[in-house]
């Protein structure tokens, strides 16, 4: 794919690859029309084809600023469904730029992922030698927590950023 695109591929974070999605990022409707057209011409032109059922759009808003009022996002002659909120490899992207449901979800996972270490540990039935490993792996997490949080305390009473 980098290949075929290496010739109107913007620099990151414009234009990003991940397996067989696109990201394009730009400031206007306007120039993300543009360039999805070039993206689909050439890509069709090799024998690909941008899904019009899966391509969707997200538009985030920073400022207060009104930008492209009335202009739509086209794939060739179909309108691309505006998106409040992306999901992408675990983490939701929202367009208002808050990350509630990105903390809401992962809160979410910790706990299922909580109860189901918690079957495993609290079974009488379960046997020692295979709550070991799970138990190891806990403790292993819980050191790296505790340590990260220690560290971060001390050098923060100490005056230090860890940001810098």
């Amino acid at each position: 794919m980098d290949a075929i695109t290496h010739n109107f591929q913007g620099e990151v974070p414009w234009c990003m690859l991940f397996a067989d999605d696109i990201v394009l990022i730009d400031e206007t409707r306007r120039s993300i029309n543009e360039r999805l057209e070039v993206w689909r011409q050439t890509l069709e032109s090799k024998g690909f084809r941008l899904s019009r059922m899966k391509t969707e759009y997200l538009e985030c808003k920073f400022g207060d600023e009104v930008t492209d009022e009335g202009v739509e996002v086209w794939l060739e002659s179909q309108v691309i469904p505006k998106r409040g909120s992306f999901k992408y490899l675990g983490s939701v992207i929202q367009g208002i730029g808050e990350i509630d449901e990105d903390v809401t979800h992962r809160i979410g996972v910790g706990w299922m992922k909580w109860k189901l270490a918690t079957r495993v540990l609290c079974d009488k039935k379960v046997s020692s030698l295979l709550k070991a490993p799970v138990t190891l792996q806990l403790m292993q997490e819980l050191m790296l927590y505790v340590s990260f949080y220690i560290h971060q305390s001390v050098f923060t009473s100490a005056g230090f950023s860890l940001t810098n």
